[in-house]
């Protein structure tokens, strides 16, 4: 390839990129300017921002771990063996990334209402599952699942079998050889995707708004300043919760990566 032709390739795929960037990044740069700094503060000391957004973040956190105890199990399922219907098994792993998040929140209230299988136990034992932190995460999970699971299989694939079954060969038992082979050996993967996982679920609003409009979630909280009072009053704490999210999850992604 001629200096002339790599110049014009590298030219033109620095454009595209370059369009693709400031898509993503014009708008939300525009609400910083569009706010005046002052509204911050004041969102920024409201106690309705503050819990709001704490919530996001720590039912997100709490969520993401409790189901990484059984979906990196099923990650490493489809990672290491065949068998029947498995293809079915990826399908249904991907379906909460093409259904709408609107869709899977009537799904779940279905499920957890208290005429629902969920709902009707909790209900015979007092407990109420819908406009609670249960709810939410579930709302959650159903839609950040596939980012864990997905990045936690590509991780299994990567280590190698001949490994395990030298680690076999020599008598360790499979749990051994998972804990401390494949899980040290996918464990960037897994990490990943937990954060994804994390990220993915802090931002529900779809599927959140239906199943617990209260207590609001920050997705939830910016919506309903927006439809009460306007524009102007939901942007700052919009803002907020956009530094809040990208410093918690660049932190994670750090952390993850250090590890």
């Amino acid at each position: 390839m001629s200096n002339q032709s790599s110049t014009q390739f590298r030219l033109a795929f620095i454009i595209l990129s370059a369009f693709v960037l400031l898509f993503i990044v014009a708008p939300l740069l525009g609400m910083f300017i569009r706010t005046p700094f002052k509204d911050i503060a004041t969102s920024a000391a409201d106690a309705e921002v503050v819990q709001a957004i704490w919530l996001s973040i720590s039912v997100a956190m709490v969520t993401s771990l409790l189901f990484a105890v059984p979906a990196i199990p099923l990650a490493y399922l489809l990672a290491r063996y065949d068998f029947p219907l498995k293809s079915v098994a990826n399908g249904i792993i991907d379906l909460p990334v093409v259904v709408p998040h609107s869709v899977v929140g009537i799904a779940l209230l279905g499920f957890i209402a208290g005429d629902g299988l969920i709902g009707r136990s909790f209900s015979a034992i007092g407990f109420k599952v819908l406009g609670t932190p249960f709810a939410i995460s579930l709302a959650m999970a159903f839609v950040s699942l596939p980012f864990l699971i997905n990045a936690a299989r590509d991780g299994f694939l990567q280590v190698p079998v001949r490994l395990e079954q030298a680690a076999l060969t020599l008598g360790a038992s499979p749990f051994q050889v998972f804990f401390t082979i494949s899980i040290p050996l996918a464990w960037q993967n897994i990490a990943s995707g937990i954060v994804m996982m994390f990220a993915r679920g802090m931002s529900e609003f779809g599927a959140v708004i239906i199943v617990a409009y209260h207590p609001m979630v920050a997705s939830v909280m910016i919506y309903d300043r927006y439809t009460t009072f306007g524009l102007k009053y939901a942007q700052p704490a919009a803002i907020i919760f956009l530094m809040v999210s990208l410093i918690v999850f660049i932190s994670l992604r750090l952390l993850s990566h250090k590890r």
